[in-house]
């Protein structure tokens, strides 16, 4: 599990210039979220490191692993990168059940059946889906299809796990148990976190640091502490950002 260090990046979408040079620098198992409003370009990071979209300008590594340099025409593919990302919609799969959705990176990737089946009962027992195996989407409440999609993140034990406003369509009583589950999670097993998210008050809740956001720049970077009384407006979800 490693670190991820964004330089300059910079990246338009048709005349709408989404990011201006951004630069990050998180450490190994670090839990760094993006808070902002909506348009800011917090979003437009977390594609460009998991490899969804290509940046105008910039570098980002992963570890010792350069993964993008615009300069040097380096761009490895989303599926050779060994990121985990969890999107705002579930996106889990209808005609699966809970541990075959978890299980869906693994198989592509060719593991054997036995230790496929082992690795994603480990991971659905660490999220809170043991005994659910063989439920399909349909049977499962919210939190419980938002844990399937944050265990099919976590099962190919990625370096960095990316996670955008995955709690942003749950109850207000539900986002609270969730998030803290998520940095529970995190705390156990190690992993580097960005996370996306418009709610300051969970933000602040989960994060090592918060890189706070507006119009495609760092507008404050710190602990919780640091900048608990930054003053921002972030009232809407993502559109394009």
């Amino acid at each position: 599990m490693n670190g991820v260090t964004c330089q300059g990046l910079t990246k338009s979408f048709d005349d709408n210039l989404v990011l201006k040079g951004f630069d990050l620098e998180i450490a190994r198992g670090e839990f760094v979220s993006l808070l902002g409003a909506s348009g800011c370009g917090k979003t437009t990071v977390l594609r460009l490191v998991a490899g969804l979209e290509e940046p105008d300008a910039g570098r980002v590594t992963v570890g010792e692993r350069v993964v993008v340099d615009v300069s040097e025409r380096v761009f490895v593919p989303p599926e050779a990168r060994r990121i985990g990302m969890v999107f705002q919609s579930y996106a889990v799969w209808p005609h699966m059940t809970v541990l075959e959705n978890a299980a869906y990176p693994l198989r592509v990737r060719g593991m054997a059946a036995k230790e496929r089946d082992e690795a994603t009962r480990r991971i659905l027992d660490l999220v809170g889906l043991a005994g659910l195996e063989a439920r399909k989407p349909s049977q499962l409440s919210g939190g419980q299809q938002q844990r399937v999609a944050l265990a099919r993140g976590l099962v190919m034990q990625p370096d960095v796990l990316l996670l955008d406003e995955p709690l942003s369509n749950l109850d207000a009583k539900l986002r609270v148990r969730m998030r803290r589950d998520i940095r529970r999670i995190q705390e156990q097993t190690g992993f580097t976190v960005l996370y996306v998210t418009h709610d300051q008050e969970e933000a602040l809740e989960i994060s090592d640091r918060l890189v706070i956001m507006e119009a495609g720049e760092v507008l404050a970077l710190g602990t919780p502490d640091e900048v608990r009384d930054h003053a921002f407006m972030a009232p809407e979800e993502d559109a394009h950002a």
